[in-house]
């Protein structure tokens, strides 16, 4: 048998042909960079360095800030108010410390573009169904589509027994018989203002709707429709989208405040403002119907629309004295507050929203003065008479005497900015995926991860005690300790958005836990 040996070659000559290798691949007749292209590098080469410093003084300051985050022992401290129930609060701090970055730069932004392009997506299909409805609608409603025969045998009362008038007969597109002229176009339906918004509602099956909106320049008219999604994502063999009107195409007028009866116009729409129905006058689901006047609440607007519109119409920004004195009255109260909730956010929004939920016999979120005054007694928040009375007149806008008790608590509170909530429901989202309104806790338990929490990577906590504390936290907000309502998970995340001052910060502690 023959041995075959490989040849010996020298380590000088491999050297030697991987330096003629390299001298190969740079161009003989490369030109020297432009001061152009020198000046741009100079320039990214800064920006990248001060970016760097920026990146490095923060990253010391989340350190500095993690040294003085409450130790891993979960077991409750007195702190400096005095006050009995502290364990809630420490608890809630610990979660405060969850502000890393979950992922590194390069992820996140890749999946911030993932969520925009699925986003915009989605917005598409809703505008392009809205196209169709209104286009296909205007044409086979339009009066005159009736052909003259039958207007005349119906203003002469000619039309035999059994055959409906002509406002209540069925249409239908192939039926059509001549051109109209007071049909919409395309063109006028496209001079529109496009807004995101969400029901303010206990419910959280109606409070994670999707709702999408249209408020058309061309008769300053309204719809809202619906995005749903039909299975769990986008790779199962039965997915399927489909964009449902919510509030059908018409004029409509405000049904509370300042504005009450006047039509809404351009100036109504910006982030936060909200935008009231009565509830009688659409198709909608029972939930919702509970309340004869339900809001909803403009999370974003098409900005460049917004911009568009402005210039081409009228448009007065109206903001009475009234409203202003309003807004000096919560502001004062939420004031006045501050303090006492920042310490114990969490505890007191979350045991405030219990406290409304037992005492509300009747289930429809309404609550007399009295009970307001007791509650602010039960939870030590100290308002003057004189403010309380002023903060009564406000919401007590339609004198029953009595007042809606999530919007009592947002007054005296204040909340989370939409950006915010955003997040918030995303993650309930996440975890209430056949959007039944609630949790088991023990889907909760399952889902939530503290891999990442400081005190864990640290070493001074283990990922059961993190996760212990929250689910405890979380639990003694709930009526049901074995599930978790809408409202409750919000409660908690609003209790604990008081003390957190950064958005990202506020985000990251759902990011990392959730996954989201």
């Amino acid at each position: 048998m023959s041995i075959r040996l490989a040849r010996y070659i020298p380590a000088s000559a491999i050297t030697d042909y991987h330096s003629v290798l390299e001298q190969k691949t740079i161009p003989e007749n490369l030109l020297s960079p432009t001061d152009r292209y020198n000046q741009k590098y100079w320039q990214y080469e800064a920006d990248m360095k001060e970016e760097y410093k920026q990146y490095s003084q923060r990253i010391a300051e989340k350190k500095s800030y993690l040294l003085q985050c409450p130790e891993a022992s979960v077991k409750g401290t007195q702190l400096e108010d005095g006050h009995d129930d502290t364990a809630l609060d420490k608890k809630a701090l610990l979660q405060q410390c969850y502000t890393s970055k979950p992922y590194n730069m390069q992820h996140s932004i890749r999946k911030a573009e993932a969520e925009d392009v699925a986003a915009e997506r989605r917005k598409q299909a809703v505008v392009e169904q809205v196209m169709v409805d209104q286009l296909s609608r205007a044409v086979i409603s339009d009066p005159e589509q009736s052909m003259p025969a039958d207007v005349y045998k119906e203003a002469q009362g000619l039309l035999r027994l059994g055959t409906a008038p002509m406002r209540l007969r069925k249409r239908t597109l192939h039926e059509t018989k001549i051109w109209t002229k007071s049909g919409l176009t395309e063109n006028m339906l496209s001079n529109k203002l496009c807004f995101d918004s969400r029901i303010i509602s206990r419910n959280g099956r109606d409070a994670c709707r999707e709702l999408i909106g249209f408020f058309f320049a061309c008769d300053r008219s309204l719809t809202v429709y619906e995005f749903r999604q039909f299975g769990k994502n986008s790779f199962e063999l039965f997915h399927r989208t489909n964009a449902l009107p919510f509030i059908q195409k018409g004029v409509y007028q405000h049904q509370r405040g300042q504005k009450k009866e006047k039509a809404y116009d351009l100036s109504d729409f910006y982030i936060g403002a909200n935008l009231t129905f009565r509830s009688a006058d659409h198709n909608l689901p029972e939930s919702v119907k509970q309340n004869p006047v339900f809001t909803l609440r403009v999370i974003s607007i098409d900005e460049a629309a917004m911009d568009s519109l402005k210039a081409s119409m009228e448009f007065k920004q109206e903001c009475s004295q009234q409203v202003i004195d309003d807004s000096k009255v919560f502001k004062k109260i939420q004031g006045i507050l501050r303090e006492t909730l920042r310490k114990r956010g969490v505890r007191v929004i979350t045991g405030i929203g219990k406290y409304f939920r037992q005492v509300d016999k009747n289930r429809n979120g309404f609550l007399s003065q009295a009970a307001f005054k007791e509650a602010l007694k039960l939870f030590h928040l100290e308002i003057p008479e004189g403010d309380f009375e002023s903060l009564w007149l406000i919401l007590d806008d339609n004198k029953s005497d009595k007042v809606d008790y999530g919007e009592f608590t947002r007054a005296i509170c204040g909340e989370m900015n939409e950006y915010r909530k955003a997040f918030v429901r995303k993650a309930y989202m996440k975890l209430d995926f056949s959007k039944t309104g609630s949790v088991p806790m023990i889907d909760i338990r399952k889902c939530y991860c503290a891999k990442k929490h400081p005190l864990v990577l640290a070493g001074k906590a283990t990922e059961e005690e993190i996760k212990s504390s929250f689910l405890e936290a979380l639990g003694e907000s709930c009526s049901n300790p074995n599930e978790v309502s809408y409202s409750e998970f919000e409660d908690y995340y609003e209790g604990l958005s008081i003390g957190i001052v950064d958005d990202d910060d506020f985000v990251n502690i759902l990011r990392n836990p959730w996954g989201i």
